[in-house]
């Protein structure tokens, strides 16, 4: 039997199997129900799964949201989406993407958060052929030196390091699922991926009141696409009044949960 492609889905012989996993749930401390919100008709979630599934890369693609009565919301959403979604616990991430790699095997993860409704999927595509470039590679990230804004990092990890951080991490590194590796690159091999020029002084995220105006700015302007990083900047370049609307929002430590 042949098999028929799926858009957004990269074929099974096209190097490691790349499963994409969405963190997504209600709670937020700073923005309760940002992963829902609507931009130019489409979900901060959908825009999300919209850009991992453009990037061409994936073999499979799942949202893991909460056992929490809350995200039965974001389970809903998954099910308009047309999207896996795997439940897990509330607070160990770690744990709910192990359980959503073991619902959905592949060789490697690629990370997103469900706040990053601007993600560009010709990042993702790059991350992932950096990748497969480079075997042996536990993890690779644009955030280790950073140089892109906030809230277009892109991350992946091999599936069996992701595994050993589950035996390994505790405390915070179990919130924020990858920090062991790169907090102790002594111990995986870690690559940091860079694109110039610098932009990591804007931010692009969705954690506060402040980042929704910004963003929803950005969504008035360009529509319902994903636009692409170069595109982005040069227009906000020209649009101080924006930039300024979230530039002294403190981004939470990693310690911070």
């Amino acid at each position: 039997m042949t098999a028929v492609p799926v858009p957004g889905v990269a074929p099974d012989d096209a190097g490691p199997r790349i499963v994409g996993i969405v963190q997504a749930r209600m709670g937020s401390s700073r923005l309760p129900g940002k992963v829902l919100r609507p931009l130019a008709g489409r979900s901060v979630l959908g825009r999300v799964v919209r850009a991992a599934l453009d990037s061409g890369v994936l073999a499979d693609l799942v949202v893991a949201t909460s056992t929490d009565a809350v995200d039965d919301a974001v389970v809903a959403e998954c099910a308009r989406l047309g999207v896996a979604c795997h439940r897990g616990p509330v607070d160990d991430v770690l744990g709910r993407f192990v359980g959503a790699l073991a619902a959905h095997p592949g060789d490697a993860v690629l990370r997103f958060t469900a706040d990053c409704p601007l993600l560009d999927p010709e990042i993702i595509t790059l991350v992932a052929s950096v990748y497969r470039a480079v075997p042996g590679l536990d993890y690779a990230s644009t955030s280790i030196a950073r140089t892109l804004p906030r809230g277009l990092d892109v991350e992946i990890i091999r599936a069996e390091t992701l595994r050993t951080l589950d035996r390994l991490a505790t405390d915070h590194h179990r919130v924020h699922v990858t920090s062991y590796a790169y907090t102790y690159p002594e111990l995986f091999r870690v690559l940091g991926v860079t694109l110039t020029p610098d932009r990591s002084a804007l931010r692009l995220t969705l954690d506060t009141e402040r980042d929704w105006a910004l963003v929803s700015a950005v969504v008035d302007h360009f529509g319902d696409v994903s636009v692409p990083l170069a595109t982005l900047t040069d227009w906000l370049h020209g649009q101080p009044h924006l930039r300024a609307l979230n530039a002294d929002v403190r981004q939470k430590q990693l310690e911070e949960c």
